[in-house]
């Protein structure tokens, strides 16, 4: 969902259009090489709520209470940050540009709260919704795409005020590299969350192939989506323009055609907000089965089979971190960090299924994973240095918050013991 938004903000870091391409297509490839890694990885261990059941195995439950508690904290602000980038369409829709923060709030709320109630239904009720969206967005980027063979250049209306602006001539070439990866990285994450659905999956073997081909597809559309932007809008001109997307649209039909491509970005939008909610509740049903968080957790509907409880908590969560982080650049930095370091720890656990679950793969593509594997760690430490070289406040808060919960950890598991012993 971010590639409709963030190519202003990488523009913006990168500084020149050779570093904004080269961005864009070296984590295409890293992304590549972890949708392998988590391919294979969904292949050996097949559980509910893998992302948690990874780290509590391979590391200690300890690792995977802290970590995945810090991830939820992540993924909820990259759904925050998703709804709001959805609200700057609403907003350029109604008012022809950018909106107050009171209003892009309210409208990224609502947002939530109205996948929270789809959500409550099931998961064949969101994932039939989650398709449905999923087919308009591919149909809207190929639109976008299109609009190079309009050779019109449209100007932005608007620029957002929390970005800095980069030039290659002031700066070294390997620093615009790294401070323009960060948004890319965002755009191009949430494959991992596939592993939480791995028990629920008739078929395990078309994992990979989703996984896999999903990324590819993604890859493609964004190296030529980004095409369409600079030849469309301009390299110079999209630094830090708000609501970039739109513009391509108003190559094909106007001022008219923008205001109707702002309406169905809005529901695009949505769709990361669904999968988002679908995925992060069975993280909190495996953490609370195994009890490193309240047993309440584990609760699942009779009927529906939702995790409400963990569920309601998550909504909470992004509906405190829109409030709370209406700085769009800040919550990314943030949650940037987090990931990072949870995607290489849990990419890394590869080495630890392929040595204690020797379970023979048919598919060639496993041979080539150790090594892809770990060129896409080597390449998220950049990702945390780059993360904490532009916002060091940002990565000292989370490794003190991971550092806290570790703490946590041990300290409430004594406790339960003394009671026990009692």
């Amino acid at each position: 969902m971010g590639i409709f938004g963030t190519p202003a903000r990488v523009a913006a870091a990168a500084g020149s259009p050779a570093i904004f391409f080269s961005v864009w297509i070296f984590f295409g490839f890293v992304s590549l090489c972890g949708a392998l890694a988590f391919a294979e990885i969904g292949l050996r261990f097949t559980e509910m709520g893998g992302f948690y059941k990874i780290f509590a195995k391979a590391y200690h439950p300890s690792i995977g209470f802290s970590i995945n508690i810090l991830m939820l904290i992540s993924n909820a602000a990259s759904v925050g940050v998703v709804a709001l980038i959805g609200a700057d369409y609403i907003s350029d829709f109604l008012y022809g540009g950018p909106s107050v923060n009171l209003f892009n709030i309210i409208v990224a709320i609502l947002s939530v709260l109205l996948f929270f109630a789809v959500n409550l239904f099931g998961l064949r009720s969101s994932s039939r919704i989650q398709n449905f969206m999923m087919l308009l967005k591919i149909g809207l980027i190929i639109l976008m795409i299109a609009s190079v063979f309009k050779n019109n250049v449209i100007e932005p209306r608007g620029y957002m005020e929390d970005v800095q602006i980069y030039k290659y001539k002031d700066n070294h070439w390997l620093k615009l590299f790294l401070l323009a990866m960060i948004p890319v990285a965002f755009s191009y994450g949430g494959y991992q969350q596939t592993i939480n659905f791995g028990a629920e999956i008739r078929n395990p073997k078309n994992l990979p192939k989703a996984i896999i081909g999903g990324i590819t597809l993604v890859i493609l559309f964004y190296v030529l989506l980004n095409y369409a932007y600079t030849t469309t809008v301009g390299f110079e001109e999209m630094k830090g323009a708000s609501a970039v997307g739109s513009l391509l649209c108003e190559a094909w039909f106007g001022s008219y055609g923008a205001k109707i491509f702002d309406g169905l970005m809005f529901l695009s939008v949505l769709a990361y907000v669904n999968v988002a909610l679908m995925s992060n509740p069975r993280v909190m049903f495996a953490m609370g089965k195994d009890r490193v968080i309240p047993g309440f957790f584990s609760y699942q509907h009779p009927k529906t089979n939702v995790f409400t409880n963990g569920l309601s908590l998550f909504v909470l969560m992004v509906v405190a971190i829109i409030i709370i982080g209406k700085d769009i650049d800040k919550i990314m930095t943030f949650n940037m960090f987090l990931e990072s370091l949870g995607l290489a720890l849990a990419a890394a656990t590869i080495y630890y299924f392929r040595k204690e679950h020797d379970k023979k793969l048919k598919a060639r593509w496993t041979y080539i994973t150790p090594y892809t594997t770990a060129f896409y760690i080597l390449t998220y430490v950049f990702v945390i240095i780059s993360v904490t070289i532009k916002s060091p406040t940002g990565s000292m808060l989370a490794i003190l918050l991971m550092t806290g919960l570790f703490m946590i950890f041990f300290i409430t598991r004594k406790l339960n013991q003394k009671r026990k012993n009692n």
